[in-house]
């Protein structure tokens, strides 16, 4: 994935980033306390839910004076697993509510709810689209392995776009995007031109878009939909999701869409070539030593950019009797 330079910031008083352990090669997803006037805090992303992690939280609120009991309301940008995982555990701790998008919600039921069978479903996906039948079954064991991590899900209150949240003494503007999730929410505080932006925008890596069955049918269209709202914000100071906060944050909206851009001119030349299916493609975009974690973010990041020509014009999907999907270009 594409990276670039980013500095370090020196945090605001009033605001904490908290490192929480989670899987390689990430390693840590940034959570953040606000304080209040009061003395009570909003907790932004408590991270995924593990021992190891249940432990970091109680040390990180001890160093600073507090129990669970400060807690005034844990609010999720989304809801992947680094992400909203230790938020239904903190809310039984700490009795406040949880706070999310609408559509966040939905995915969590839709990923994570009783009933859900996404760990059948994107095996199933995959397998269409060219992917091996062993590299499936590693798909559907790997899936399985994010339920102690978001247990037990939370009760929600939902945040609608435009809303203002009230944190750290602060008011901020609840921006909804899509395509790295759908149902995204970046929190934009006016009056400082600071931002939580979540996984919406990252300083050093390109945030990692999907293709999911029954998801969104064009997340990367959303992606670069969302990133030109963004764009238009004028902000000084922004804290994300993963690596440091920066200040860069205009600028990386752009070479986001310029990185993807690239990426789509990349695929037509290969499809110019011969038609493939999206494993094939996949391959050929990331390679093949990638764990089966990573690959699974490649294969549906692959699928969200075939889908994307698809959407323009510039390509065509067709079955072929064995039931594989391949893309072809369209001109």
């Amino acid at each position: 994935m594409k990276r670039t330079r980013t500095e370090e910031l020196s945090m605001p008083e009033g605001m904490h980033r908290i490192q929480i352990t989670m899987s390689f090669p990430l390693r840590w997803v940034n959570s953040y306390i606000l304080t209040e006037p009061n003395g009570k805090v909003s907790i932004i992303d408590p991270g995924p839910r593990s021992a190891g992690t249940e432990q970091e939280w109680q040390e990180a609120l001890a160093e600073r004076d507090l129990t669970f009991e400060d807690v005034h309301q844990i609010v999720l940008t989304h809801h992947h697993p680094d992400h909203l995982g230790l938020s239904g555990w903190m809310q039984q701790m700490s009795g406040a509510p949880v706070l999310m998008s609408a559509r966040s919600r939905q995915e969590t039921d839709f990923m994570w709810g009783t009933g859900a069978s996404i760990e059948e479903r994107l095996p199933a996906y995959y397998l269409l689209h060219g992917m091996p039948q062993q590299k499936t079954v590693e798909i559907k064991e790997h899936m399985r392995t994010f339920i102690s991590q978001i247990t037990p899900l939370p009760k929600v209150t939902i945040i609608a776009d435009g809303d203002t949240i009230h944190m750290g003494g602060k008011g901020w503007i609840a921006v909804e995007t899509g395509g790295h999730a759908p149902g995204h929410l970046s929190f934009y505080a006016p009056e400082s031109k600071e931002i939580l932006c979540g996984d919406a925008v990252l300083p050093q890596i390109s945030p990692n878009i999907s293709l999911q069955p029954d998801s969104d049918p064009e997340p990367l269209q959303s992606y670069m939909d969302g990133l030109r709202r963004l764009n238009a914000l004028e902000v000084e100071r922004a804290y994300p999701g993963h690596r440091n906060p920066f200040t860069r944050f205009t600028e990386r909206t752009i070479e986001l869409i310029a990185h993807h851009e690239e990426r789509l001119g990349k695929l037509t030349e290969r499809l110019q070539e011969s038609p493939a299916h999206a494993y094939d493609i996949c391959l050929y975009l990331f390679g093949d030593r990638l764990g089966i974690h990573q690959l699974r973010f490649a294969m549906s990041e692959t699928l969200a950019h075939l889908q994307e020509l698809i959407r323009r014009g510039l390509a065509r999907q067709e079955q072929q009797p064995e039931g594989i999907i391949y893309i072809s270009t369209s001109v």
